[in-house]
């Protein structure tokens, strides 16, 4: 009797354990990522958010932006940075706020927690600025339906020259072009030195100090 009750119970274990990880594989959990712009008067354009495994990096900071990454940052186009996510194995979800976020405003945009993503990577265009970006490249997401929250400075791409003028900046205060082909940066993805008031951006209206944004990050189970 013993024997086959220990049995039974190894049994209805097994299945337990069998059945919880059918649910982890089958992604009933999501993260909830919560941007909040903590600007004075930077805008966000939409914000590109991905869940992946380790080992993705969206940059190498004192290292050359990807050409994906210098779009983003100088005209906010999220589309080549999050085609090259995609066809990486080790991303699981991605996904993309809408719109600016303007100063003192939050969005929430949610990606699945699927398939070991224990990861989350975000991107988005300070505007108005010449290359700068908030970004979070590769950092712990929580476990167990907790959260976790992040600070993100302001980066700088070093894809495009930082000669703040409006002819060559995007968005509602410019109205310029978003990527500057011919214009050469510093080469290397660094702090962002923020807006100096050298040309046509007021450096009291529009510089930051750092952070630029905060970022909170929610494990979610599929039925809450």
């Amino acid at each position: 009797m013993t024997t086959r009750l220990t049995k039974i119970a190894l049994s209805t274990l097994c299945s337990g354990m069998l059945f919880s990880s059918a649910v982890l594989a089958d992604g009933k959990t999501s993260y909830e990522v919560t941007i909040t712009n903590l600007t004075r008067a930077q805008a966000f354009t939409p914000i590109l958010i991905a869940s992946h495994r380790k080992g993705v990096k969206l940059f190498e900071l004192g290292s050359a932006a990807s050409t994906e990454l210098s779009a983003l940052a100088e005209g906010g186009d999220v589309s080549p940075l999050t085609a090259v996510l995609d066809a990486n194995n080790s991303v699981v979800d991605t996904a993309s706020s809408a719109g600016l976020l303007m100063p003192g405003e939050s969005v929430t945009v949610t990606v699945s927690a699927r398939y070991g993503a224990k990861e989350i990577s975000l991107a988005s265009m300070l505007i108005p600025s010449n290359d700068s970006f908030i970004a979070l490249n590769g950092v712990k997401a929580p476990k167990h339906n907790k959260t976790m929250t992040y600070y993100s400075p302001g980066y700088d791409a070093g894809s495009e020259l930082n000669d703040e003028m409006c002819l060559n900046i995007p968005g509602p205060v410019c109205g310029g072009e978003g990527i500057s082909a011919e214009a050469d940066g510093e080469g290397y993805v660094h702090i962002s030195g923020g807006i100096s008031g050298k040309a046509d951006l007021a450096a009291d209206i529009y510089d930051w100090r750092n952070p630029t944004a905060r970022i909170v990050i929610k494990r979610v189970p599929a039925n809450n």
